[in-house]
């Protein structure tokens, strides 16, 4: 395990500035994700921490020692990729066992550490076969064991799950994490998608144009935006917005409808009305009148979109109610779980 530090961590490449003071601690033991757009610097990153390649500025810290200028092979680091990686000549086992035969170990210790990341990653029946001959899980597998048998301090991941199809990243992502338990080593994920973040992550780092916008444990980002950025960045289905104007201390209006302050705001005052589906109820007598669009029957619960106006408003409801596009319903929102932001900097209010 390993305590990684960051120190305003820059990277130009040219004119363009892909990472620009960047600070942040990775503390011994956690899985930490970064997640954040594309072209936002997330494998930029990651390619700084693993010595692939050097800073423009700032500084490296790995266990209080500086390790900007170190070389890859001198970081106890192994990296997973998006691609497998994987040496097609090579059996599961020569695979696996490739970077230790690199090192000269000893046959016996290296047998037993294959054997070791084989067993932790159901693989004790493949290590005969080709990656040809295993599906894109098992390829994966593979790539995370040749990190495992290395026993480094740190894991680094850029992407593992992105060519996976559904339902075998929901289930990898959930042994991944399974395994970071068992293993405990400092780990670093680079990820794009937003719900594999939150599924995995001790802490996350919101990455946005080379800048951390905020970072916390997933819950803190979700239910705590630091900026309008991050409340539209986490969650699906996607933060409600409504363009609204404070009228008084106790209300704002959106197209003549009022919608209900979670604290006073200045008459005048223009807003951004945000609040996360599951926090808004549907109700028979009272509320913000709308007009269903579209309804999505997701088995536990219903997806209501809803049209105010010019805005499309989603609701979460486990009733299984049988709403129709072009009814008229009424939507609460919960006022104790609305934020407000500022529509023109996207800072809190």
């Amino acid at each position: 395990m390993a305590l990684i530090r960051l120190k305003a961590l820059g990277k130009s490449y040219g004119a363009v500035q892909a990472l620009r003071g960047v600070d942040a601690e990775i503390q011994p033991g956690e899985f930490a994700v970064i997640v954040g757009p594309s072209g936002s610097g997330k494998t930029t990153l990651l390619r700084l921490v693993a010595g692939l390649e050097l800073p423009s500025s700032g500084d490296i810290e790995l266990d209080g020692r500086r390790a900007t200028g170190l070389p890859p092979k001198d970081r106890d680091m192994a990296m997973v990729f998006q691609h497998y990686a994987l040496y097609p000549h090579m059996t599961v086992r020569e695979n696996l066992g490739f970077s230790l035969r690199m090192r000269d170990e000893d046959a016996g210790r290296i047998a037993a550490r294959v054997a070791e990341a084989a067993r932790l990653l159901g693989l004790e029946g493949e290590l005969d076969r080709h990656p040809s001959e295993l599906s894109g899980g098992q390829q994966q597998r593979v790539a995370i064991g040749r990190a495992i048998v290395r026993k480094p301090r740190v894991f680094l991941f850029d992407e593992p799950l992105s060519n996976l199809d559904g339902g075998l990243r929901a289930q990898m992502r959930t042994e991944l994490k399974a395994l970071h338990r068992r293993l405990g080593t400092t780990s670093l994920y680079v990820t794009h998608d937003q719900t594999e973040a939150m599924a995995m992550a001790d802490r996350m780092f919101v990455l946005r144009d080379g800048r951390i916008e905020q970072s916390g444990t997933p819950l803190e980002l979700y239910d705590r935006p630091a900026n309008l950025f991050v409340a539209r960045f986490i969650g699906l289905p996607a933060i409600n917005l409504i363009p609204a104007t404070a009228r008084n201390g106790a209300a704002a209006t959106a197209q003549g409808t009022a919608l209900p302050l979670p604290r006073p705001l200045d008459p005048g005052r223009e807003l951004l009305y945000a609040f996360r589906p599951e926090h808004c109820a549907l109700s028979d007598t009272s509320g913000i009148a709308a007009t269903v669009s579209v309804v999505e029957h997701m088995g536990a619960t219903v997806q209501v979109y809803a049209a105010l106006g010019e805005t499309t408003v989603c609701a979460i409801s486990a009733e299984r109610r049988d709403w129709r596009p072009g009814q008229q319903v009424l939507l609460r929102p919960d006022p104790r779980r609305v934020h407000l932001f500022d529509p023109r900097s996207g800072q809190p209010l």
